[in-house]
């Protein structure tokens, strides 16, 4: 199998493994990871999501460019042309939606975290996976190594990788990797915030299920809606994106019982047990009288609740 899918205890594992071909995203390997992205969303009971390669050379090489055989070079180029205008129903680009409406089937934004313990080179669509799909980045100090690996062939991807790049680093470190195309080392991915640590490849698992384990901690709901909020409305203006934070943290309080748990906790002095729990609906508020409507006004203008 090209890819290796488990779950256990919370965290689900993905490895890309085709070592011998570099872990290429294929047809077969994207079909793969498409419905694994879709399964760990939907299973409730994963919290948290590890994303690697097999092997100590290739986190992942790219796509597969080798075209079908059958075609001649003017097939590719009509049906490239005709992608660009008629792209199929349920794509992105020309690519299945998969789990993510927006960034087709194997650039999904999935609204779990979701770690990469990057084992080796990350090229091309593996580089745009690392910046589209996962959100904390282990890097092996010996192995890992990334390139950009697109300028140099003549083009800019049919990926969101530029446009990730630019977002997620600095803009002369960015123009640096899309405009010279050259590779770099785990330790410069840790200069430039392209990754969040750098660890001995012996430790790269072992870190990585660490930090997963504590994620499987916190409150899922409130984990999964702090990513999707930083994704969709972080670059929104400060008062926009603070009152939509706001919106939502009134919706977990009032929808969860995770919040109440977190508070009971920290006044037993007890770790909490973070469950995710949906809350019913209650009944209305009652009619205050003038003394309580009186008392309450003055206690909401004072802040102290």
């Amino acid at each position: 199998m090209p890819l290796q899918y488990e779950k256990r205890d919370g965290v689900a594992y993905i490895t890309l493994d085709n070592p011998a071909k570099a872990n290429i995203l294929d047809k077969k390997m994207s079909d793969d990871i498409s419905a694994a992205w879709i399964d760990l969303w939907e299973d409730r009971s994963i919290r948290c999501a590890i994303l690697t390669g097999a092997g100590e050379r290739h986190f992942c090489g790219g796509h597969n460019l080798q075209p079908r055989p059958d075609l001649t070079a003017d097939d590719r180029e009509y049906l490239r042309t005709n992608r660009i205008y008629w792209p199929l129903a349920g794509t992105v680009h020309g690519q299945k939606t998969g789990v993510d409406g927006r960034m087709g089937d194997h650039y999904p934004r999935v609204w779990k975290p979701v770690i990469a313990a990057v084992n080796g080179w990350a090229a091309g669509a593996g580089l745009y996976i690392l910046l589209s799909s996962t959100d904390i980045r282990i890097a092996s100090a010996e192995h890992a190594r990334f390139k950009f690996a697109l300028l140099t062939q003549g083009w800019l991807g049919n990926g969101p990788g530029a446009a990730l790049l630019a977002k997620q680093l600095r803009y002369s470190d960015a123009m640096k990797i899309l405009l010279t195309d050259e590779p770099f080392d785990a330790a410069e991915a840790l200069r430039i915030g392209l990754v969040n640590e750098v660890v001995p490849h012996a430790q790269l698992m072992e870190r990585a299920e660490k930090m997963a384990r504590h994620i499987c901690t916190l409150p899922p709901v409130a984990v999964r809606m702090m990513k999707e909020y930083v994704v969709r409305f972080g670059d929104l203006p400060t008062d926009q994106s603070w009152h939509i934070q706001n919106l939502i943290n009134h919706l977990l309080i009032q929808t969860t019982m995770d919040g109440e748990e977190g508070r009971a906790a920290f006044n037993q002095k007890r770790p909490p047990n973070f469950t995710g729990t949906l809350r019913k609906r209650g009944a209305p508020w009652p009619e205050l009288s003038p003394e309580d409507a009186e008392r309450l006004d003055e206690a909401y203008r004072s802040g102290e609740f």
